[in-house]
């Protein structure tokens, strides 16, 4: 199979994370929850998880970063600590369900979006300029969009807030792994990510980078300390982390960091930055296709979105699939993305590599999506 669909899970892992994976199941138990060697082993994995993460993403202390499921679980927990009944609350355009579905569960928000093109960050500054000027009590921005790999002004926007005194919250969906990413310097309130996708870890994990005293827990339960107490500890991270660790998760998504700082964050954006423009070019060969291609290379990473005049995006996904390529089709959990885009009506079909995928799969991809078209294949 030729694996294009990084955006949702890097499918091909290093070796180091599938063996730490397998070691954690068979040696470690729960951390804070024993004296024994293996809740010690659990304990020692887990902070230099921690560790590692603290120092990749420019965060004060290992604890202040906390392990989730997964990047929705992380921002529901961010946006439930911050945003109240009623608050004004200053969104991009490109937001994920994963943003938008919590924000429509809190009562009486008022969401305020700012729905500028794509790849003109210049007019998304003095958009949400504008927007935070009348009034926000909470941004919210992802750093890149799953659907058109689109790379947003963060660094300005976040000064917008910092100048503002409004808590910034930040998906890193798209970007963890693969474009540089500081927490302190951002001054973020919180930033999510998942733990499966540049991270290169396993299913099931995530971060979340704590920036802010206002720590809502989603769960309570057991942490392994205070426990005759029965609220939640203040202490980060056992204020947000109730309950057993996912420790093969863990172990993985360290082995996973510790491969994304061993090659590079800037050597990977590279490398699939350079496949989805490669893509883009034997793609623009064939007919009927549109593509959502930024000028500037360094406004967009290695996800690129198309369609093919006259064919169903998810019909074309399903026929790749059967012939052994693996890409995304439809709306991508992203439904404002594609409104803000004007693709709400067809969906996009989306190719985004990994630092395992090469020049010679993308010659493929583009080989059966021809074949395709020219035969006008369908079901």
């Amino acid at each position: 199979m030729i694996y294009l669909d990084a955006g949702a899970t890097t499918l091909e892992k290093p070796a180091s994370v599938r063996r730490a994976v397998e070691k954690a199941v068979r040696t470690m138990s729960s951390p804070g929850r024993g004296s024994y060697p293996a809740s010690h082993l659990a304990e020692e994995t887990a902070f230099s998880c921690r560790t590692e993460a603290a120092e990749l993403f420019g965060v004060s202390s290992p604890e202040r970063v906390v392990f989730t499921e997964n990047a929705t679980h992380g921002l529901n927990i961010a946006i439930k600590s911050l945003v109240k009944p009623g608050d004004r609350v200053v969104i991009s355009g490109y937001e994920h369900n994963a943003v938008t579905r919590p924000l429509c569960a809190i009562p009486r928000v008022e969401r305020v979006i700012v729905d500028t093109p794509l790849f003109c960050p210049e007019q998304a500054v003095e958009e949400f300029q504008r927007a935070i000027g009348q009034g926000a009590d909470v941004v919210i921005c992802n750093h890149v969009s799953n659907v058109f790999g689109y790379r947003q002004p963060l660094e300005e926007i976040a000064c917008l807030c910092r100048e503002a005194g409004v808590p910034l919250i930040v998906d890193a969906s798209q970007s963890a792994g693969v474009v540089p990413l500081h927490l302190e310097q951002l001054g973020a309130a919180f930033i999510a990510m998942p733990g499966h996708k540049g991270l290169y870890g396993p299913q099931g994990t995530g971060l979340l980078l704590c920036n802010c005293e206002c720590n809502r827990p989603l769960m309570e339960g057991g942490t392994g300390s205070v426990s005759r107490q029965q609220t939640m500890p203040e202490e980060l991270p056992d204020r947000l982390e109730a309950g057993t660790h996912n420790m093969p998760g863990i172990a993985g998504l360290l082995e996973g960091i510790r491969f994304v700082r061993s090659v590079g964050v800037e050597e990977i954006a590279r490398h699939e930055r350079c496949l989805a423009r490669y893509a883009a070019q034997k793609l623009q060969e064939l007919p009927g296709i549109r593509l959502w291609l930024a000028e500037k290379e360094t406004e967009q990473t290695g996800v690129l979105s198309f369609v093919v005049e006259g064919r169903d995006c998810q019909e074309l996904g399903e026929l790749l699939a059967q012939r052994g390529v693996a890409v995304r089709a439809g709306l991508h959990c992203a439904p404002l993305a594609h409104r803000t885009a004007g693709t709400l009506e067809t969906g996009t079909v989306r190719l985004s590599p990994s630092a395992f995928n090469t020049r010679n799969q993308i010659d493929q991809f583009v080989a059966e999506l021809s074949d395709i078209i020219r035969e006008n294949v369908r079901f």
